[in-house]
């Protein structure tokens, strides 16, 4: 099972703004021509996470530490750059979320505070109010990172990087017609690896599969650093397992870790594929490392959930107490994620008071929708859990986990021909979608058999008593909605 979270998501796009503010402290680095006439030195590596980030892609994790480190020191002795604290702000956001460390989040909200008491908003500090909005996204509040985003884009609409931050935020808030439409602002404005990784998210957010793999292929070939360069595989890596093949995820990952071996978004990637692969050792091996390093709550249930499906009940009963027992603040879908397992391997009553309060939130996407939905069928409301089911499923993205879970609910609903071709459509999908839920799927299909011979009684009159209707199978089964273009004409 897999969930997103914001750190996947190229963060330094929206902390590149606040960072360019820094950039003629090391001017020297930079152009040493204007100094000098010697020849220019090899960039240093806070020179490098400045550069990196004013392209909007990502600085190593080595390099993000040594400017924390240099703009801490500089901060001891001139407290009243404003400029200063946005870009420590900024650079604590990023680290928190790249390393799943949430200790760095309320230093980066006391940094971007200190920079806007120096200098007010209303005078003009963008850089804070952006560091602020992506902080946000970070913690998964996504409103008020739309509140910070949309502030700096009608103050001046022509800077890049207010747009990553309110994608994120539209994206997390269900808003996806205004994500896409910030999407667009962005590719007006800049370009590049971070640009292209995120067409290519929003590609396969709306089903569009080709373009979403020609969009992150572009994104590996405009890599600048080899942390982007990895975030770039590793998203290749994620569409070959959405779409179903692991042997190729599994390439794209093994790049990925090439260029960055302890990427954790790719150890935990290529974990889940070699599992559907059935080299389960391997995978374990996997989520063993990328648990030391970068414990989201998405890989800890991915792991419980594997040692389950292996027998392995005292390994998978410790993967869930971590859940229950630790406190999941740096994690943007954590809600979705214990939501999820509480319905699995929990309390489904819980997992729906807690998704419900999301919903009310106004956190209303297709992720939220999807987990609250299954939540309800656990809880024993299938009726009320179709609703939220169709809202995951109508919006476009092609997710076997959603498919399966309405399949199961219409199962319930005894809606027999919808059901049959939901769960059908989840192992179409993805055939190892969860070791787990891939094999109820399979038994849910087998147990629905095939469709009817002979048409329902309300089909029978509409085509006269005869054949089947026009439009309509034989077997009375419904015409599927094309699912690769979702804005094509409904049939």
């Amino acid at each position: 099972m897999k969930t997103e979270n914001v750190s996947r998501t190229v963060l330094a796009a929206g902390v590149g703004a606040v960072f360019a503010a820094t950039a003629l402290l090391y001017a020297p680095e930079f152009a040493p021509g204007l100094f000098d006439d010697g020849p220019p030195p090899a960039p240093g590596p806070v020179a490098r996470a400045v550069l990196a980030a004013n392209a909007g892609t990502q600085a190593s994790l080595p390099d993000l530490a040594a400017l924390i480190g240099d703009r801490e020191t500089w901060l001891k002795k001139h407290p009243a750059d404003d400029a200063s604290w946005a870009v420590l702000g900024a650079a604590y956001t990023e680290r928190g979320a790249r390393l799943g460390d949430a200790s760095y989040y309320p230093r980066a909200e006391r940094a971007l505070r200190r920079s806007l008491e120096v200098l007010p908003a209303a005078r003009g500090n963008l850089d804070a109010q952006l560091g602020l909005g992506a902080l946000a996204n970070a913690r998964g509040d996504w409103k008020t990172a739309r509140t910070w985003g949309e502030a700096v884009a009608k103050k001046n609409p022509k800077r890049w990087s207010a747009y990553p931050v309110l994608i994120d935020a539209y994206n997390g808030l269900g808003e996806y017609a205004s994500a896409r439409k910030a999407m667009a602002s962005l590719e007006e404005l800049h370009s590049g690896a971070a640009v292209s990784g995120r067409a290519a998210q929003t590609y396969r957010d709306r089903g569009w599969r080709e373009d979403a793999w020609a969009a992150a292929t572009d994104a590996v070939a405009q890599a600048e650093t080899p942390a982007e360069k990895a975030a770039a595989l590793g998203r290749l890596g994620d569409l070959a397992w959405e779409r179903g093949e692991p042997e190729e995820a599994v390439a794209q990952y093994g790049t990925a870790l090439g260029v960055v071996p302890d990427h954790g978004p790719s150890l935990a990637g290529r974990a889940r594929a070699r599992a559907a692969l059935g080299r389960t050792a391997e995978a374990l091996g996997d989520y063993r490392a990328v648990l030391a390093r970068l414990p989201l709550p998405e890989y800890v249930l991915e792991a419980g959930e594997l040692c389950e499906s292996l027998g392995l009940d005292e390994d998978a009963r410790s993967q869930y107490e971590r859940l229950r027992t630790r406190t999941w603040t740096h994690s943007a879908y954590g809600e979705v994620v214990l939501g999820l397992f509480e319905a699995d391997h929990g309390d489904a009553d819980a997992a729906v008071r807690r998704l419900k309060a999301e919903w009310e939130r106004g956190h209303r996407s297709v992720r939220v929708a999807d987990a609250l939905g299954w939540a309800l069928f656990r809880a024993g409301e299938p009726k009320e859990a179709l609703e939220y089911a169709k809202k995951a499923t109508d919006e476009g993205l092609r997710s076997a986990l959603f498919s399966y879970h309405r399949g199961e609910i219409e199962r319930a609903l005894e809606e027999f021909g919808p059901a049959r071709r939901h769960l059908a459509e989840a192992l179409r999908i993805n055939p190892r979608f969860s070791p787990l839920l891939a094999p109820k799927a399979e038994a849910a299909v087998a147990a629905l058999g095939e469709p009817p011979d002979e048409l329902p009684d309300e089909l029978r009159s509409a085509s006269g008593g005869g054949g089947a209707s026009e439009g309509v199978p034989a077997g009375g089964a419904e015409v599927p909605a094309p699912r690769e273009t979702p804005e094509a004409p409904r049939p």
